[in-house]
């Protein structure tokens, strides 16, 4: 938000520099970003100076070119070609010098020695537009002859600078997102460090109203969504310009002046951080304005020239035949104010903020008004900035107010009350703090102290500050006046042994296995937890009705949290393959959430809710492209699970820990579970085609996602040990086995296993056979046995007998035979 440092004066004296305020703001918890020093004109008027035309001659090579001499307090005049008609000898103009920068918008240039036409030119005489005084461009700038010669452009016409202060407003300071409410927090900074400062605060003792006339009426039919609506009529206005110093307070903010009238409702919005809006009083047919909601599906164009579809939650100020404007976020079309109005009805309303959020989340727009309302203004000062606006534009427009001010307030909004403790004070502070010192902060912040005793105080705290609610908050505001920096460091440092936790050693294991999937080769992507819902429609492995809402979401994109990595994964791929990156490897680290209503519990609100963190791995495109050591070798779900056994290898799950089972889901069009003795660790397997589409992925891709939670309770108990290099030979033998082709060979490895658990090392498949000279319905797999003994060395009797017994097992389990 920018904040002019003049503007800030009008509130409060000080003799801080614009430095010296940021840094006070930034203590305060008010964050300085920038400070740029501007000007009233671009530039400054700065190479500018007041000549006197002494002589005026018709160029001899030009029909509308003049030489002249003019006298700008130098030695001798200046001899300068000028092409305006209306130049003559004796006027006082206004001169840029060679070197002088002029600016036309964001661009500029530079006066320089010239020759036009064969003549020498020594500088410019200039017109309004030429130097950022106006826009007209009739002819040279001719000044009264009072004018003294020599003086510098910027002191003629007494250009100012100002600074501007770029302050970052962290949402929780809605009271600070004006002028006033940043010149309180720098008084209570003054008073505290002892520079005496009084807040200042615009007079409304001028409003008076003529009451022989009746005004615009208001009925609020809506109060929980507008707890307090105030407004007033005025009548005979006139709608021009505005006036210099409104344009410039307006421009120096980086605001566009409109008209006197709407720039009075800007003005005092960034003034006293309440919006306001001004109605054309001919469109308020009927003579009240009524707040209320419209039907479902009403159409209704704003200012924008948009047309927008209502909802039944979108408050609306109407008259008694349609909505006028969208109230706390943007106005109607029709009811703005325009050069041709005569009589304005100026509202000043407090909406509630949730209704004020959704609202502009649902129709995508974000106004000064809509960014206020959202987090909250204060409903007791309504009346006081509604006169002072009255007023503003009873100066800069005329007009009078009539009829009574129109103030609909059912219930009061009270003051909360906190009860604060010195001792709570100096413990959250960790310093000391004189119940004198605590009082004159709470003085200089606003907060009434209702009554006192030796232990603490009873507050009334403003509305305007909606963030201070406890006691704790008002703790935190105490210590940022009285400074961060001045609670000294103890000379005693106290601290605790130090254990590793089950979550430190699972983020020493997530780097592991990221150094691992690096060095394969794998890119790390990070996806936003928040994604559409439109993604878990009508699936039954995550349903909708899993997905844990967000009560205002930023759009129809990110209005649910994620149940599963895959999504984010597959916009990544898409977003890629879409810039010709297209073979891919991808890994992500992060949280899925569900929620699950037959968990409801009144107890424990949050039993409904819970999150997983997860492992997801993405595979697609080639796996080898362009090379030229091997052929082109396309990804595929067998390379992805080699990944994923060696990622569960890594953290100390072996093969004979885990067990795959086939599973038909709509995730995937082919599947596998990862699953132990006690718990599933994940799922792999090709994502199915209508998901794909879904994203804009336009090849196959294959997906591992892996529950980490699972896993390190999996790995709980697990130690890492080792064995010296058996000095016994191992021995390998094969089998080629005739089996139905439904059986997968996890199933033949498990049951190897099971058959000879001590000495059966590994199990590996070294050919497939499908096809010609085979029964129907039946495959070939040519598997081979490791065998080992590490206390000796195996004989022909031992390894003959282990073989016939897994031989035996295979096909009484899965009627496996020799080929």
């Amino acid at each position: 938000m920018n904040i002019s440092y003049n503007w800030l004066k009008d509130f409060v004296d000080f003799d801080l520099t614009p430095e010296e305020v940021s840094d006070a703001l930034t203590s305060i918890g008010l964050e300085t970003g920038g400070i740029d020093e501007v000007q009233t004109v671009k530039g400054g008027l700065e190479g500018l100076v007041i000549g006197e035309v002494l002589t005026c001659v018709d160029h001899p090579n030009s029909d509308h070119l003049h030489i002249t001499t003019v006298n700008v307090g130098q030695e001798a005049p200046l001899q300068i070609v000028c092409g305006a008609a209306n130049v003559a000898a004796g006027q006082k103009v206004v001169v840029a010098l060679v070197g002088t920068v002029l600016y036309s918008g964001e661009e500029s240039f530079t006066i320089k020695k010239s020759k036009i036409r064969g003549e020498e030119s020594f500088g410019m005489i200039c017109a309004e537009d030429e130097i950022g005084l106006g826009t007209s461009h009739d002819g040279i700038i001719v000044l009264p002859a009072d004018a003294v010669v020599g003086t510098l452009a910027k002191d003629y016409y007494n250009i100012k600078s100002d600074y501007v202060l770029e302050v970052d407003i962290t949402p929780n300071r809605v009271d600070a997102a004006s002028h006033f409410g940043v010149a309180r927090d720098l008084a209570a900074y003054l008073k505290q460090n002892g520079k005496g400062a009084e807040l200042k605060r615009p007079s409304v003792d001028g409003f008076k109203t003529d009451n022989s006339k009746k005004g615009i009426t208001v009925k609020v039919e809506n109060t929980e969504a507008c707890p307090r609506y105030a407004g007033v009529s005025i009548t005979g206005v006139k709608v021009t310009e505005s006036p210099d110093w409104l344009k410039e307070r307006l421009s120096i903010i980086g605001l566009r002046p409109i008209n006197n009238i709407v720039d009075v409702t800007n003005y005092v919005l960034h003034e006293l951080g309440h919006p306001l809006h001004a109605f054309d009083s001919k469109y308020i047919t009927g003579g009240t304005v009524y707040v209320k909601t419209l039907t479902e599906g009403t159409k209704f164009t704003t200012l924008d020239e948009v047309e927008r579809t209502l909802s039944e939650r979108d408050l609306m100020i109407c008259n008694d035949k349609e909505g006028m404007c969208i109230g706390g976020v943007f106005g109607g079309l029709k009811s703005g104010v325009t050069d041709s109005t005569a009589d304005v009805f100026l509202e000043c309303a407090y909406f509630d903020p949730t209704w004020v959020r959704k609202t502009a989340r649902r129709h995508g727009l974000n106004t000064d008004s809509s960014f206020r309302f959202e987090r909250g203004c204060d409903p007791n000062d309504t009346l006081y900035v509604l006169k002072h606006a009255a007023l503003l534009i009873q100066e800069v427009a005329g007009g009078t107010i009539i009829g009574d001010i129109q103030d609909v307030y059912p219930t009061v909004i009270e003051n909360p009350v906190v009860e604060l403790t010195y001792a709570k004070v100096n413990s959250l502070i960790g310093k000391e703090l004189s119940k004198e010192t605590v009082k004159s902060i709470l003085a200089s912040l606003e907060i009434e102290i209702k009554s006192e005793s030796t232990d603490g105080l009873t507050l009334s705290i403003p509305t305007y500050r909606v963030d201070v609610t406890r006691e704790v908050d008002v703790i935190e505001d105490i210590l940022r006046i009285y400074g961060y920096n001045n609670i000294e460091i103890g000379e005693s440092l106290k601290s605790n042994l130090s254990y590793q936790t089950p979550t430190d050693r699972s983020y020493d294991l997530q780097n592991l296995i990221s150094e691992q999937l690096t060095g394969a080769g794998f890119m790390e992507i990070l996806n936003n937890s928040l994604t559409k819902e439109a993604y878990y429609t009508g699936l039954n492995t995550y349903p909708d009705s899993a997905c844990v809402h967000l009560l205002n979401p930023l759009s129809a994109d990110l209005n649910v949290m994620r149940q599963s990595l895959l999504f984010g994964g597959l916009e990544s791929i898409a977003y890629n393959r879409n810039r010709k990156n297209n073979d891919l490897k991808f890994y992500e680290f992060g949280n899925c959430y569900y929620f699950d209503t037959e968990k409801k519990d009144a107890e424990k609100p949050l039993n409904e809710y819970s999150e997983e963190f997860h492992l997801g791995i993405w595979l697609c495109g080639d796996s080898v492209n362009n090379s030229w050591v091997a052929p082109t070798e396309k990804s595929s779900v067998y390379q992805l699970k080699a990944y994923i056994e060696n990622v569960l290898l890594r953290l100390g799950i072996p093969a004979d820990k885990y067990e795959y089972e086939p599973v038909s889901n709509d995730i995937y069009s082919s599947a596998l579970i990862i699953k132990t003795r006690n718990r599933v660790l994940g799922t792999l397997g090709i994502v199915a085609k209508k998901l794909l589409k879904q994203t804009d992925v336009n090849t196959e891709v294959f997906f591992a996602e892996l529950n980490w939670d699972a896993m390190m309770k999996e790995i709980k108990k697990h130690k890492v040990t080792f064995a010296e290099i058996s000095k016994y030979p191992v021995v390998k033998r094969d089998l080629a086995l005739l089996l139905d082709k439904a059986v997968l060979f996890d199933q033949i490895e498990r049951i190897a296993r099971k058959s000879e658990k001590k000495l059966l090392k590994e199990v590996g498949l070294f050919d497939v056979y499908e096809g010609k000279n085979l029964p129907e319905g039946k495959k070939s797999y040519a598997v081979n046995f490791v065998l080992q003994d590490d206390e000796k060395t195996l004989t022909d009797k031992q390894i003959d007998a282990i073989m016939q017994k897994i031989q035996k097992s295979l096909e009484q389990e899965l009627g496996a035979s020799l080929r």
